[in-house]
């Protein structure tokens, strides 16, 4: 399996209103429930008037389209993260998933995804 490392930071975000997000950005991730509205997004597109925002964040993406039978693809990584006590925060999109977690975890986090056998580009 392949990993692609993300280049840019990235922020998780509570919003107030859709309307915030900068939709015309080439990457983001906007959740909507019942109770929050949560945006992805480079730290440098967080929105003015975030209620909260975590910064410090990078992430890696699974190449290719990952049909929806497959099993235990994300569990797989994030046990192998949990076991370098690394925490993270995953993101699904129709797709592929992709895994964020802290900047001073990133290398760490490489490491023990090399060491697991994945490929890292």
């Amino acid at each position: 399996m392949e990993l692609e490392k993300l280049s840019c930071s990235l922020s998780i975000c509570r919003i107030s209103d859709i309307s915030q997000a900068d939709l015309d950005t080439d990457m983001y991730f906007l959740a909507k429930t019942d109770q929050e509205i949560s945006l992805v997004c480079r730290t440098q597109d967080v929105p003015e008037g975030a209620l909260r925002r975590d910064d410090g964040w990078k992430g890696f993406r699974i190449r290719g389209e990952l049909d929806f039978s497959l099993i235990g693809i994300l569990s797989e990584i994030s046990r192998i993260l949990a076991e370098n006590r690394i925490g993270i925060f995953a993101v699904s999109t129709y797709n592929t998933d992709y895994i964020l977690v802290k900047e001073e975890d990133h290398e760490k986090a490489l490491g023990a995804l090399l060491d697991a056998g994945y490929t890292v580009v």
